[in-house]
């Protein structure tokens, strides 16, 4: 096919993330991917500033990814997990085991981040029955958070800046905070958000979910480590399970293999994914503790965790995840991310003073701008690919994501194609 006969295919059937039908944007068609680059099918190479959505820190392809892949599928490509098991599945489960911290020794596969939070969320309230609490029945949640868009996982994403203002009424009712102060916040500041929030608290919430430390599509805001530790510690006061959503941050976004661990804090219940394959294909793990485990296995918990996804524990996703996490395990983002962290830090610096622009902030592989209102998608967008970079702003916000493989002078052309996109808002 042409690019033009795909393009004219897209904008007839298909429905795009976020986007009416037919899309308000023409979707780039794109014919392969490799290293930090996207290849246009009308010939172009773009850097890949995303990740393909904060997945592929690896990049494109990476060799030991594909040979994981090509292995794995020579021998079984999928098979029920209903009452089967297989090396890949056990090797991933044991890999997840010692990588995270040591009270995590459950782990539950399954499709994509939305699905992991939907399983921690019944973990929550199935473990509240089981341990004699079925008064507990709801969330709380700090707002500017986003944690997917299945029903469970939408009902804990802000209800009003958030994408999901349209259910309002149909979502389960859970408990909202403020928004986290944001990093650099006094200590006062933080002890007395602390406070309100340990106020909301409640007989009847089950558990805590939080993005630790970076909250992504909510808003991409970040908030000082030491909020994390005082959500673990209100946690432990009042018999409330903690989850932590590091399904953005794992795997070394932030500079940290699990910003949880990093600062000491275990959750109740992790959910991991994007990365976890290395933007390969989709899965996700939620991996919870014994104690969670086995208030679960009474009758009062339910007996067993009520969920089965029909591709969980994919052997070829678990394979390529494997792979993934052995390249995690060499360390060698501990160097880049750093290393880009200071080149994001150069290139968008001089963007704070610009009249539209509200904020620059940088952590890790992460570089956002916030403008004072919100940005033209499309100009933001081809001025970008004008400078050979691939974003993709929403709302307010123009960022990027580098995979971690990402050179010096790469970050340099991604900073490069941000400030155009920055520009391009200004003159809109």
């Amino acid at each position: 096919m042409t690019a033009e006969h795909v393009a004219a295919i897209d904008r007839a059937h298909l429905w795009h993330p976020y986007s009416p039908s037919p899309a308000s944007m023409a979707a780039l068609p794109i014919a392969r991917a490799s290293g930090v680059h996207l290849h246009t099918m009308d010939g172009r190479q773009l850097i890949d500033g995303m990740s393909s959505w904060w997945a592929a820190c690896h990049g494109h392809g990476h060799p030991l990814l594909v040979a994981a892949a090509h292995e794995q599928i020579d021998a079984m490509s999928h098979v029920m997990f209903g009452g089967l098991t297989h090396e890949p599945a056990a090797a991933l489960a044991a890999k997840l085991v010692e990588l995270t911290d040591d009270a995590l020794t459950r782990v539950f596969l399954s499709d994509s981040g939305s699905i992991s939070v939907e399983v921690a969320i019944k973990m929550a309230l199935q473990y509240q029955r089981g341990a004699g609490h079925p008064e507990r029945s709801r969330l709380l949640t700090w707002r500017s958070g986003y944690h997917g868009d299945t029903f469970a996982a939408m009902s804990v994403c802000d209800p009003d800046g958030g994408m999901h203002a349209l259910w309002s009424g149909t979502l389960a009712e859970q408990v909202f905070a403020p928004p986290p102060p944001v990093r650099g916040s006094s200590a006062e500041i933080r002890d007395a958000y602390l406070a309100d929030f340990e106020a909301l608290v409640g007989p009847d919430v089950a558990a805590v979910i939080i993005e630790p430390v970076v909250q992504g599509a909510g808003g991409m805001r970040f908030h000082d480590a030491g909020l994390v530790a005082g959500v673990r510690r209100i946690c432990d006061r009042h018999g409330v399970l903690m989850i932590a959503d590091e399904i953005a941050t794992g795997f070394g976004r932030t500079g940290e293999l699990f910003v949880t661990s990093s600062v000491g804090v275990t959750p109740d219940i992790l959910c991991v994914g994007k990365a976890l394959t290395g933007g390969f294909m989709t899965l996700a793990a939620t991996l919870t503790t014994a104690a969670v485990a086995g208030a679960i296995a009474t009758p009062a918990g339910g007996g067993a965790l009520m969920h089965g996804p029909t591709f969980m524990g994919n052997p070829l996703a678990c394979a390529v995840a494997l792979a993934s996490l052995d390249l995690v395990g060499t360390g060698y983002w501990r160097e880049s991310v750093p290393r880009i962290e200071g080149g994001l830090c150069d290139g968008l610096a001089s963007l704070a003073d610009l009249p539209h622009v509200a904020d620059v902030r940088v952590l890790g592989a992460i570089g956002v701008v916030e403008l004072r209102e919100d940005c033209d998608m499309a100009a933001a967008t081809e001025a970008a690919l004008a400078a050979g970079v691939w974003l993709r702003p929403f709302g307010r916000l123009v960022y990027c994501m580098p995979p971690f493989i990402s050179t010096t002078d790469q970050v340099a052309r991604i900073c490069r194609g941000l400030r155009a996109a920055v520009t391009a808002c200004g003159k809109a």
